[in-house]
């Protein structure tokens, strides 16, 4: 699994590569999100680049998901292929995790919030 964060505005994302899997790789994803998660924080976990994940690899994305809810930071997926999509609704993850179609919409649905926040 290859990682890697970049900026856009005030939004993390961690752009990911590779599978998600059981070990090294499922472990490296928390390491990393883990060390740029901050109190406050929105990060977009782009999944676009993920050719499969197992169930060590759903349990670290709810575990994030529950970093994020301490922490009161923000975390959105974008960009899952369909298998990833299909098991992300079989374990009802998608009930708990915002996922979007593409980074573009996930980074969008921000800008949104802030609007209504505004209202």
């Amino acid at each position: 699994l290859s990682l890697e964060t970049r900026n856009r505005g005030d939004v993390i994302i961690v752009h990911c590569q590779g599978r998600i899997v059981y070990r090294d790789e499922a472990a490296a994803l928390s390491r990393v999100v883990g060390e740029v998660m901050q109190p406050g924080q929105k990060l977009v976990l782009d999944l676009t680049g993920v050719s499969s994940i197992d169930s060590a690899g759903i349990g670290e994305l709810a575990l994030l998901q529950t970093w994020a809810q301490r922490k009161d930071a923000n975390l959105k997926c974008a960009g899952a292929n369909a298998l990833v999509r299909t098991l992300l609704d079989l374990t009802n993850l998608d009930t708990v995790l915002e996922v979007h179609p593409s980074l573009d919409a996930a980074l969008a649905s921000f800008r949104e919030e802030r609007v209504c926040a505004d209202c």
